[in-house]
């Protein structure tokens, strides 16, 4: 009888990229069914998933009985939490401890969670408003401290930012533009979110015993603002240009509080660094041994040419 893999976020880059991979991996597709997990069951988003055979849940995160029953019967859980920029109470970690209290009870084998490095801590209070990352870290904490076999995905810094948020921009006279609080060596490590999570997702958890209890570092490779820029007028013709923002002027392209919170962020990514200095030569043998290879940030531009 096939196992159940319950998938929170499954309308989002990561639960789909999860499902998508899952379906996509012969082994997998016969060993699992998979839950759906989302907000809102009729949007289209989720009808589409439920038309290929996704069992499609509507869950409250915000209420236990409602998280114990989309996670019950579940072998496998992948939790991502979904951060609040508005300066809000966060609901990251009233949600991930729901979550892992429901797996907890019912008895989950492998609760694979998205987390991140805890900014404040890592920076010894240097940074300590970068909420976005501290919550995931607070609900690693968490899952740490209860009796439930858990790995825990570190994604890297989004390639789909620098077509969504244009972070490339071209200019009037037609050259092209990156723009960063940091200098043009700090060190980005970059992720196809929607291609690659789920590959990660696959490797941990067809190495499950091995991966146990791990962090794994999810991006293809570390890329300076000056090699992507190299590549990216190889791949598009394009000239560009860096300009490293002061701080004022960085916090001024976006409503505060998020300003704040992105500063700060970038200026971890350059001190002590988005990992904190750490390889991803680990990860990647990962996902080498299963067969799987990361998305580089050149393959991501060429299929994503037309958006520059």
């Amino acid at each position: 009888m096939p196992k159940l893999l319950t998938v929170f976020g499954a309308t989002g880059n990561q639960g789909g990229s999860i499902i998508e991979a899952v379906l996509s991996d012969a082994t997998l597709r016969e060993e699992f069914t998979i839950r759906g997990i989302t907000r809102d069951i009729s949007k289209p988003a989720a009808r589409a998933l439920a038309a290929r055979g996704i069992e499609v849940v509507a869950a409250d995160m915000d209420s236990k009985d409602s998280v114990l029953q989309a996670v019950t019967g579940s072998h496998t859980v992948f939790l991502v939490t979904t951060p609040d920029f508005t300066g809000g109470d966060s609901k990251e970690l009233v949600h991930g401890k729901n979550v892992t209290d429901a797996c907890q009870e019912t008895g989950v084998q492998h609760l694979i969670f998205s987390s991140l490095l805890h900014v404040t801590d890592t920076t010894n209070g240097r940074l300590t408003h970068v909420p976005h990352f501290d919550m995931k870290a607070e609900v690693e904490r968490y899952i740490r401290s209860k009796d439930i076999p858990s790995t825990f995905l570190l994604p890297g810094y989004f390639m789909s930012n620098y077509t969504a948020l244009q972070l490339i921009r071209k200019g009037d006279n037609g050259e092209y533009t990156l723009a960063y609080p940091v200098s043009d060596k700090a060190m980005f490590p970059l992720i196809d979110i929607e291609a690659d999570m789920g590959k990660y997702v696959i490797a941990s958890i067809k190495q499950r015993e091995d991966v146990l209890g791990k962090q794994i570092l999810a991006a293809a490779d570390y890329y300076t603002p000056a090699r992507m820029l190299a590549e990216f007028e190889e791949v598009t013709g394009g000239k560009t240009n860096f300009v490293k923002l002061d701080a004022d002027t960085f916090k001024s392209f976006f409503p505060s509080p998020m300003g704040v919170e992105m500063l700060e962020n970038h200026l971890f990514i350059e001190e002590p660094g988005y990992y904190a200095g750490k390889s991803l030569s680990e990860s990647l043998d990962l996902l080498n041994k299963v067969g799987l290879k990361p998305t580089t940030f050149k393959e991501f531009l060429v299929k994503n040419k037309a958006a520059f």
